[in-house]
């Protein structure tokens, strides 16, 4: 049986290690780096999201007997690469943006250094990790900016993998979302959890009326009633007959949203029902969110866009190599190249506290500036994670103070250059 994250690998990356083993250069100190070389479409800011469930995936990477068996039974190691594993553990460094921080293109987002032995194996595991959850982060906070004080609750875990759901609700409840429906998100990573009922419930019932009463008669009228399984105008006023004045809230779930929410809240208020909230779901992304910001709404449900990145499922993180023992070394390929020697970044800003650009050194440290604030944080150190390390909230709380820094066009949802640019800077020797 399989254990540990160990075998989310790639096949290229043991034969790598394999052969280094054998020529002796798999114990050479090097430091790899993990950026994004642009931004998806549209998109005027990266989201860094995942650093904490990556410093727990790579504490459980490991390779069991069976794991080792299929290994060499793959062609992925020889005998003395099995042997080697047997007992390996990451024991390297990783230094990175916190989660909640923002990042650009070129921004050095991750850095694992070690042994190549260590640190070529984890690649797989890394990009795995940060390439959806900063994806998702990113199309998260898009959609909590055009919401603006209205909450959003996630709710897309049936729009994708069973794990990837629970990663995305966690990356959604960083980046601003109030809840998930996601339970797992909940046990795992304290994400408060919503729910009421689908449309089941009502079909369920001879009639809507009686489907209302059984929601109310166990939960009261501090629920959200769903009131477009059949007609909307009708269904309105059947909730309100069966829950009082006093509902909590109705949910739309399909049709014309901003219209529907205009003629619910009309009638919500003939109705006496003054402080019943409307929330309204129905694949909404950032763009339909922000267009119903005239809406008589009061809060959002969001699935499918959150899940997939809105459109864009993965940042386009890579991972390349950048030094061995010291001397930095760089792809050249065509429209591939990397820059050698590992970075130092800082994000510079105006006395009034505005971004305005984001200066990357190598080999060094920039030449520091008032009002310089240094982007890298340790997050392990030989293969354990760093004490104090914020909390899922507490990156939540950064993110949200990290956008207000933003110039107010790096907030557009409009097609244009990243909202601050990097610069690379020779440092001081």
């Amino acid at each position: 049986m399989t254990s540990g994250t160990a075998l989310f690998t790639d096949h290229y990356e043991l034969t790598m290690l394999t052969s280094a083993l054998r020529d002796g250069s798999a114990h050479r100190n090097s430091v790899f780096e993990v950026f994004a070389r642009r931004l998806p479409g549209g998109r005027r800011y990266g989201v860094v999201a995942g650093t904490g469930r990556l410093a727990e995936a790579l504490l459980e990477f490991r390779f069991s007997e069976d794991d080792l068996g299929f290994l060499q039974s793959a062609g992925a190691v020889d005998a003395e690469t099995r042997d080697y594993l047997r007992t390996w553990r990451f024991t390297g460094d990783v230094d990175g943006y916190c989660e909640g921080e923002l990042f650009f293109p070129g921004s050095p987002v991750l850095t694992v250094s070690g042994t190549f032995a260590e640190t070529v194996i984890a690649e797989t595991l890394v990009l795995s990790i940060l390439n959806h959850d900063c994806a998702i982060a990113a199309a998260a906070a898009r959609m909590v900016t055009a919401a603006g004080d209205r909450p959003i609750v996630e709710m897309g875990s049936r729009r994708a993998h069973e794990e990837a759901a629970v990663a995305s609700a966690r990356a959604a409840y960083l980046a601003g979302f109030s809840a998930s429906s996601n339970l797992a998100a909940g046990l795992r990573y304290g994400v408060p959890t919503r729910g009421t009922a689908a449309h089941a419930f009502t079909l369920l019932h001879d009639t809507e009326a009686e489907a209302f009463a059984g929601q109310v008669a166990t939960f009261g009228a501090d629920t959200t009633l769903l009131v477009d399984t059949y007609d909307i105008t009708a269904g309105i006023r059947t909730a309100v007959e069966v829950a009082g004045p006093e509902l909590a809230a109705i949910r739309i779930d399909s049709g014309d949203l901003g219209v529907l929410a205009r003629q619910a809240r009309a009638q919500l208020d003939s109705l006496g029902a003054t402080k019943t909230r409307i929330i309204v779901s129905g694949d909404l992304d950032e763009y339909a969110i922000a267009a119903l910001a005239a809406a008589p709404v009061d809060a959002y449900g969001a699935g499918t866009a959150v899940v997939t990145g809105s459109g864009h499922p993965t940042a386009g993180m890579v991972y390349k190599l950048v030094e061995v023992d010291g001397r930095p070394v760089a792809k050249r390929s065509q429209n591939k190249a990397s820059s050698g020697g590992r970075k130092t970044a800082v994000r510079r800003h105006k006395p009034t506290g505005t971004a305005y650009e984001e200066v990357v050194a190598a080999q060094g440290v920039p030449r520091p500036l008032p009002h310089d604030r240094a982007l890298q944080v340790p997050l392990l150190r030989r293969g354990e994670p760093v004490p104090g390390l914020p909390t899922l909230d507490a990156s939540r709380e950064h993110l949200r103070e990290a956008l207000v820094t933003l110039p107010w066009e790096g907030l557009s949802l409009s097609q244009g250059d990243p909202a601050i640019p990097v610069v690379q800077q020779e440092a001081p020797r």
